[in-house]
């Protein structure tokens, strides 16, 4: 098999594989036992269609108006307009990974033979993916209960040649014109199918996943800027000594403290807080770090477990069971995923805390054990970064915003049919804002303690200090001065964190870190 081809079955998928999809150009292909279990279950909805019982998604209408039973010569109808009218998104676009993602995850689970979609309906959704067609989705409509409804139905439009999408070449174009340049067939939908299009967690299932990727890399950045600033304030590293945190045995905390090791091994800086202005213990910002950090570490690990069984899962109301009997469910809720969505959103908005702690405390004459106030090169005639400290607690303050809940904010819809919801995709949203920050403010610390390093003259930093400063000034951020124009290089230390070349450049020394 091509490594740049993913192949879906019937038993779920992976976060790699969603990844993949979502930023990269893997292909998809799906399975023949995949494709054989959906068609067992499409037998299953042909047959109840056929009776003339009434059964829900199959003969009746949805949510509040499932009461009416639907002759056979309206159901196609009745699929087609379900979608069309459940696609009443509104705002700005959703970004194309996410848009991927979302559709990647719908498939799987119509891969998995309990939805009772046809064959078709599958190997057009994956004929949209492989073509680089990415539906417009928009902002809001989703409230995480009965699926990520309106980001879905727009997807499912697309399918149906309604709609808008966007081409491989990035512009935005009618769905119609650009499933006839790909030779791809619009799907006429039929019992059952327009109801398994839009019933699932998936978009906030892809951001999840996503998100979790990201943090992990960001999580190691926090243990490598934090050993920075612990070097350029002339701390110890007796406090990350592996005796001390097996006493406490979180994991996340000792990978943390590990980390830090790693970064200051050969430091000539650290153990001078008995010099001139001695201290028996450096302030919390800078003592707790692997606790901080550790916890976010462990928060992430619990994510992964929730977001493994959600990929496992196969999420549509009614299903299609092994024994053949179709069941309502409440499946769809996103509860699950809503709750680590907000958990993440606090360990973020948490360490973006501490971090902006310790560049305060880099920037403080009084607290920063003989560096000059706020870094600058003619105090007084010079800001130094007292500006890139304010911008990174605007960010801080609103991660901090972004922190609260949405998983709890349940509002009634559908004439209280769906009377809670778990607004998992608005946790989403805002969890992506505040990984975005969080980069952002790991980024103005790394500046301000590789400055701080510099300035330490006399005093030799770690291999892997000396090895991250090369690297970053390398990437455009220059080190201590006179006053210039101080944008770009906060520009360049956010690519430099979010490319992973931080990272690289420690590990050239020290080896992989946690």
């Amino acid at each position: 098999m091509d490594m740049h081809t993913v192949v879906v079955g019937t038993s779920g998928t992976t976060a790699d594989d969603v990844i993949a999809v979502a930023r990269g150009t893997a292909r998809i292909e799906i399975s023949e036992a995949a494709l054989d279990a959906v068609s067992t279950a499409r037998q299953v909805i042909d047959d109840l269609a056929a009776k003339p019982e009434p059964v829900y998604g199959v003969s009746t209408g949805f949510g509040a108006l499932a009461v009416r039973h639907i002759s056979p010569e309206l159901r196609a109808q009745l699929q087609r307009n379900i979608v069309r009218s459940h696609a009443a998104g509104m705002g700005p676009r959703v970004e194309r990974e996410v848009v991927r993602a979302l559709m990647f995850l719908r498939l799987k689970t119509l891969a998995s033979g309990r939805t009772g979609v046809r064959p078709v309906v599958v190997r057009t959704m994956a004929a949209l993916l492989n073509a680089g067609i990415t539906p417009v989705v928009h902002e809001y409509g989703s409230l995480g209960c009965s699926g990520d409804l309106a980001p879905l139905s727009h997807c499912a439009l697309a399918l149906m040649g309604e709609g808008e999408a966007e081409g491989p070449d990035e512009a935005v174009r009618p769905a119609a014109e650009l499933l006839a340049e790909h030779g791809i067939e619009p799907v006429e939908l039929r019992e059952k199918e327009g109801l398994a299009l839009l019933n699932g967690t998936d978009g906030m299932l892809g951001m999840l996943i996503m998100a979790c990727a990201d943090l992990a890399r960001l999580f190691t950045v926090a243990d490598v800027t934090a050993a920075l600033s612990l070097e350029a304030l002339l701390g110890t590293d007796r406090v990350l000594a592996p005796e001390l945190h097996a006493i406490r045995p979180h994991p996340g905390q000792a990978a943390s403290a590990a980390n830090m090791l790693r970064v200051l091994a050969g430091s000539g800086l650290t153990g001078h807080h008995q010099d001139d202005a001695p201290r028996v213990q450096d302030a919390y910002s800078i003592r707790c770090a692997p606790q901080v950090a550790g916890a976010g570490r462990d928060t992430l690990a619990h994510a992964r477990l929730v977001a493994e069984r959600e990929l496992a899962a196969a999420v549509d109301n009614p299903v299609v069971l092994p024994d053949g009997r179709v069941e309502s469910n409440g499946n769809f809720h996103g509860a699950p995923v809503a709750y680590v969505l907000d958990f993440l959103a606090v360990a973020a908005a948490d360490l973006a805390s501490i971090a902006e702690r310790r560049t305060d405390r880099l920037l403080d004459k009084n607290r920063s054990h003989g560096l000059p106030p706020f870094l600058a090169g003619d105090p007084g005639v010079d800001s130094g970064l007292m500006i890139a400290q304010y911008t990174q607690a605007a960010l801080v303050s609103e991660m901090k915003r972004l922190a609260v809940p949405a998983s709890v904010d349940s509002i009634p819809s559908s004439a209280m049919q769906e009377d809670h919801v778990s607004m998992g995709w608005s946790a989403a949203r805002k969890l992506r804002t505040a990984v975005d920050s969080l980069a952002r403010v790991l980024a103005v610390e790394l500046v301000a303690a590789t400055r701080g390093i510099e300035l330490r003259q006399g005093l030799e930093p770690a291999p892997a200090s000396r090895a991250v400063l090369a690297a970053v000034r390398r990437a455009g951020v220059e080190g201590p001065g006179e006053d210039r124009y101080l944008a770009p290089d906060l520009a360049a230390a956010e690519a430099f964190v979010r490319s992973g070349e931080l990272t690289e450049a420690v590990e050239s020394v020290t080896g992989s870190l946690d």
